[in-house]
């Protein structure tokens, strides 16, 4: 645990600062008027009719095919909170002029994670920022990639609800055929050679399978806190929203917010 004590008592004005302010939007479940259930769906109060005063503060992982950074735009959309992209807060420090370019980079490289005191560094600035500039709640991304991580993010936030999207079988057959490919035909050039389609989704396959055993502690971890609501991906994300939306019950936002409005732009 030595660099979770780095992080809480090395960098007060990141992390203490960020939970303070975050968590000043009031208790996740009671202000979202939220009832978890078990690894199944959950309801907001009809009474309530609206998100959070304080706005979500979601997080949403799962299977990289899914296409998370797409849901994650068009939630943020639909509920007015900023979507934050670990990946994408990692990569703006990637130019030599950056003073974590060397430990992001070094990780990188050797096929490591980021360390965690650059992670929440960051992610503690964003938030601080995000405060400053009258930001209420987000959807994130990208973060947590252990059980480790998910333990420190709880001391610097309050997640309401941990959207876990996977991959059903035979999506990637699906997608093809949504995009007009005939897979039987697709093939991809890597490093000069041609792979056959079958390969392509051998490789797939065993992505998936190490990115399942990966993240199984970090779905236990949130099943037990009844945070965790599994989403079958059958399809792309147009054809999967409105399945989505049932199963995070917000039907009735898209009264507000027309379908092609949400999603112009992504």
């Amino acid at each position: 645990m030595a660099v979770l004590s780095f992080l809480v008592v090395s960098t007060p004005t990141l992390l203490r600062a960020s939970s303070q302010r975050v968590r000043a939007y009031g208790s996740a479940a009671a202000a979202a008027h939220l009832d978890y259930h078990y690894d199944h769906y959950y309801d907001y109060e009809e009474s309530a009719g609206s998100v959070p005063p304080r706005g979500v503060q979601w997080l949403i992982m799962g299977d990289p095919l899914t296409q998370r950074h797409v849901y994650a735009q068009w939630l943020s959309k639909l509920l007015d909170v900023p979507p934050i992209s670990m990946g994408s807060l990692v990569r703006q420090q990637l130019h030599p002029r950056s003073t974590l370019y060397n430990k992001i980079a070094g990780a990188v490289n050797e096929g490591k994670l980021v360390p965690e005191e650059v992670i929440f560094g960051l992610l503690s600035k964003r938030l601080e920022e995000g405060y400053c500039r009258g930001e209420n709640g987000f959807i994130l991304d990208g973060i947590p990639r252990t059980k480790f991580q998910a333990e420190i993010l709880d001391k610097v936030v309050d997640i309401d609800l941990v959207l876990n999207l996977k991959c059903s079988d035979g999506y990637m057959s699906k997608n093809d055929r949504s995009n007009g490919i005939n897979s039987a035909d697709f093939q991809q050039l890597e490093g000069g050679n041609l792979m056959s389609s079958g390969v392509i989704d051998g490789a797939w396959r065993e992505k998936q399978h190490v990115h399942a055993k990966q993240i199984k502690p970090l779905e236990e971890y949130y099943r037990k806190q009844k945070k965790l609501l599994n989403f079958q991906v059958a399809a792309g994300p147009a054809e999967t929203w409105q399945g989505l939306l049932a199963a995070l019950h917000l039907q009735h936002m898209m009264s507000a917010v027309g379908s092609t409005q949400l999603t112009a732009g992504c």
